[in-house]
């Protein structure tokens, strides 16, 4: 059968995918920010109201910084190995975003 004729996968989303270049910029803010802060924490969630949450970011928001994305992305930019890690020790966090 000709590649005309078969049945192709069509998305019907109207997103487009963040690419290379969001991502480099997300792992950029995050290896400035452990530069800037001297301390990290990870805290995971599910199904929570985007009010809540913006009311926890605006109590905080003077003295801290959230970085939301991709787990992947964030080991990236703490580091993987002691090679990579940007302070001593902070790889033992990124194995922490699974």
């Amino acid at each position: 059968m000709p590649k005309s004729k078969r049945n192709r996968a069509v998305t019907l989303s109207k997103t487009k995918k963040k690419g290379r270049e969001h991502k480099e910029g997300v792992v950029n803010g995050i290896r400035e920010a452990v530069e800037k802060y001297p301390s990290v924490y990870v805290f995971g969630y599910e199904n929570m109201r985007n009010l809540k949450f913006k009311e926890f970011r605006d109590q905080l928001k003077s003295s801290s910084r959230f970085f939301l994305g991709s787990n992947k992305v964030m080991q990236v930019a703490l580091g993987r190995s002691a090679a990579d890690e940007l302070r001593p020790g902070i790889r033992k966090v990124s194995k922490v975003c699974v």
